[in-house]
C-alpha cells in the first residue's frame, strides 16, 4: 500500500500548523490512501473472470462477417491449450464461444463485463486487445464488422486509436483511423472501409515500422520520440501484470520486445542515446 497522500498531507499540514497540522494532515491523508488501496485492489482482475467474456466475444467477432472460419475456431483453441485452461474452464470457452457466435448476438453487454473485469489495470487491457486482434485478423483483411466491435472494445477499455494502432503496427499491419492502410516493407496502399482498414503485413527482416510502435509521426523531434517510448513501455511491461495467465504475460512479454526494438531502431536512425 502507498503512503503518498499520508506524506503529502502531514508535509502540508507542518507548513500550515506545525505539528498539530501535521498530524491531522497525516491522517486525512491516510483515510485517502486506505480509499486509493481500496479501490486498486477492487480493480485487481480476479483470476479466470475474463474467459467467459472472452471467449464470448471471440465467437461474436467470428460471426461479425456471417461465417465463422476455420482460422478463428483454430485461433480459440489455440487460446484455450495457450492459456492452460482446465477442462471446467475450457467447457465454460467453449460454450462461450459458440454463444458469441449466435445470429445477431450483441456485444455490448459482454464488451461491458470486460471493461468491469479490467477495471482500472489499463495495462490488463491490452492482453485482452491483443487477444481479439488475432481473432480479427486471422483472415488477413478483416470485415468492417470485425473492426467496429474492436473499436468499441477499445473504446470501453479506455484505448486510444492511436493505442490501438500501434498494437496493430506490432503485429506488422498499418492502420489509418481515416480509412487507409498499408503493409509494411514493400509500400502497397490499400484502402478501407470509413473506420480504418487492414491488408496483410509485409514486413522486412527488421520488422514493423518503428515509428507506427510508438505510435507516432516521422516527423516527431527526439523528446516527443522518448516521452512516446517511456509511455508505451511502462504501460505494457510485463511485471506489471499480476496473475494474467502465463499465455497472456508471454503476449505483453512480445509486446514490449516490440517497443524496446521500434526505440533501438529509431535512436539508431538518428544517432541519438
Amino acid at each position: 500500500m502507498s503512503f503518498s497522500y499520508t506524506l503529502w498531507f502531514a508535509f502540508f499540514g507542518l507548513i500550515l500548523g506545525h505539528v498539530p497540522g501535521a498530524v491531522t494532515g497525516a491522517v486525512i491523508g491516510f483515510i485517502f490512501d486506505n480509499l486509493r488501496h481500496s479501490q486498486r485492489k477492487n480493480a485487481t482482475p480476479e483470476a479466470g473472470g475474463f474467459v467467459g467474456p472472452l471467449f464470448t466475444l471471440l465467437g461474436a467477432v467470428a460471426k461479425s462477417d456471417g461465417r465463422v472460419s476455420e482460422q478463428e475456431i483454430a485461433i480459440a483453441e489455440r487460446m484455450m491449450t495457450r492459456m492452460n485452461l482446465d477442462a471446467e474452464l475450457r467447457k465454460q470457452a467453449v460454450v462461450s464461444f459458440n454463444t458469441g457466435k449466435q445470429p445477431e448476438f450483441d456485444v455490448t453487454r459482454t464488451i461491458n463485463e470486460l471493461r468491469q473485469w479490467v477495471g482500472l489495470r489499463r495495462d490488463h487491457a491490452f492482453p485482452v486487445l491483443d487477444v481479439v486482434i488475432e481473432t480479427v485478423l486471422a483472415e488477413g483483411n478483416p470485415a468492417p464488422e470485425k473492426m467496429a466491435i474492436l473499436r468499441q472494445l477499445a473504446f470501453a477499455l479506455r484505448v486510444s486509436d492511436m493505442e490501438l494502432m500501434a498494437l496493430m503496427a506490432m503485429k506488422g499491419y498499418a492502420w489509418n483511423a481515416g480509412g487507409s492502410q498499408r503493409g509494411y516493407g514493400r509500400g502497397q496502399q490499400g484502402y478501407g472501409s470509413t473506420g480504418g482498414g487492414y491488408v496483410p503485413p509485409q514486413r522486412t527482416t527488421q520488422g514493423p515500422d518503428p515509428y507506427a510502435v510508438l505510435g507516432i509521426e516521422r516527423s516527431a523531434d527526439d523528446r516527443a520520440v522518448k516521452r512516446a517510448y517511456r509511455k508505451l513501455i511502462s504501460e505494457h511491461h510485463p511485471d506489471r501484470l499480476g496473475d494474467l495467465p502465463e499465455a497472456m504475460r508471454k503476449q505483453a512479454e512480445s509486446r514490449a520486445s516490440e517497443i524496446n526494438a521500434a526505440y533501438d531502431r529509431i535512436k539508431e536512425q538518428r544517432g541519438f542515446k
